[in-house]
């Protein structure tokens, strides 16, 4: 049987290190933070971390709204893919700090840009 891409990277261990890592690197940068303004990150961590795990074939615990409606006070926001692109880079370094392979990076990268569309409301 093949390992789904959450079980690649860790499991939930991996998930709560690489949510973590991932938000400090978002927060310090300038391209993106202020879309993070007022934004409860100890509930935002959660999401994330709920939403990556099933994005990536783990247990299902997401909860959240579509990732349309979540994202659309963000796009009146002048959120773009730019933006976007500046996430999916701050997850690639994020993901190989923690060693992982650049193959399995790039498994990430693909699921992350399946989403693209929908955050961005296009």
């Amino acid at each position: 049987m093949t390992q789904t891409i959450y079980e690649k990277l860790g499991g939930a261990p991996a998930m709560d290190a690489a949510v973590d890592i991932f938000y400090r690197k978002v927060l310090s940068d300038d391209r993106i933070a202020r879309f993070f303004d007022g934004v409860d990150m100890d509930k935002q961590r959660a999401k994330q971390k709920a939403f990556l795990t099933m994005a990536f074939g783990g247990p299902h615990n997401y909860t959240g709204s579509d990732m349309r409606t979540a994202h659309k006070p963000l796009v009146d926001k002048g959120l773009n893919n730019s933006h976007f692109d500046a996430v999916v880079e701050n997850l690639g370094t994020t993901l190989s700090e923690l060693g992982i392979s650049d193959d399995l990076i790039g498994e990430v990268a693909a699921v992350a840009e399946t989403t693209r569309k929908d955050v961005l409301n296009l």
